[in-house]
């Protein structure tokens, strides 16, 4: 079978066969390099894993209302305003119910599968940027429970002004 294509179409084809091309081997490449910064569980600062289980407490919440106030104690980066008054305006209603509505499918106690450890040099803006260690860390579904386990980002701040304890800085793939 043989198909007849324009120049258009012909440009068009390969222009998309390189973007998945590209795209696919920054994948492979992200997800082989990421492996390089991994530490053992036994590793992760007892202060982060604090806010780990914090943020976990706060899945628990009744209603997500509750849930979204209680994180801003525990949230940093861009999860905040610049000001760093109150949750970003889109994160209750989108990443943080995500995370609330899916909780329900992962282990407990958690168990951790992974953790990446790195350096930022910042993340959020304004008053509420902050810059430091970041730990990816993975938790585990239920036995039996279907996908792969999912990262939470927590940050240790360094010379910030005002915030001097960790922060959950990525969230909204439970």
């Amino acid at each position: 079978m043989r198909i007849c294509m324009g120049g258009k179409m012909k440009k068009l084809l390969s222009v998309v066969l390189f973007f998945l091309l590209v795209s696919g081997l920054s994948a492979f490449e992200a997800a082989a390099q990421s492996k390089k910064d991994d530490i053992p569980v036994s590793q992760l600062p007892a202060e982060v894993l604090e806010v780990l289980n914090e943020y976990v407490r706060i899945l628990s919440s009744e209603t997500l209302e509750k849930c979204a106030e209680a994180f801003f104690a525990i949230a940093g980066g861009s999860l905040v305003n610049p000001a760093g008054t109150a949750l970003d305006i889109d994160l209750p209603r989108f990443s943080l119910k995500k995370d609330y509505d899916n909780f329900k499918f992962y282990a407990m106690p958690l168990e951790i599968t992974r953790v990446n450890k790195r350096y930022s040099n910042g993340d959020g803006y304004g008053d509420s940027a902050i810059a430091g260690w970041m730990y990816k860390i993975w938790i585990a579904k239920k036995k039996g429970g279907a996908g792969l386990p999912a990262p939470i980002t927590i940050m240790v701040p360094e010379n910030h002004p005002s915030i001097k304890t960790p922060k959950v800085i990525g969230i909204g793939s439970l």
